[in-house]
């Protein structure tokens, strides 16, 4: 499907402030910050599929072992 564009370390880093992204657009406030959630949910996302498309587009690539 994809190719995978992220390094272990950084997927784990991005699952996780994802999800606090999230968390935090949805209860430090009054009223749910609806974007913070979206994008923070974005981020949790690329992190846990291990694809960012915008690394993508700019030809970033995990680097092959050998």
């Amino acid at each position: 499907m994809f190719n995978l564009n992220l390094p272990a370390i950084e997927r784990a880093i991005r699952a996780l402030v994802g999800l606090a992204m999230a968390t935090c657009g949805w209860l430090c406030s009054d009223q749910p910050n609806v974007l913070f959630i979206a994008i923070g949910t974005c981020v949790a996302l690329t992190g846990l599929i291990g694809f960012c498309p915008a690394c993508a587009l700019a030809g970033r690539r995990l680097k092959s072992r050998v």
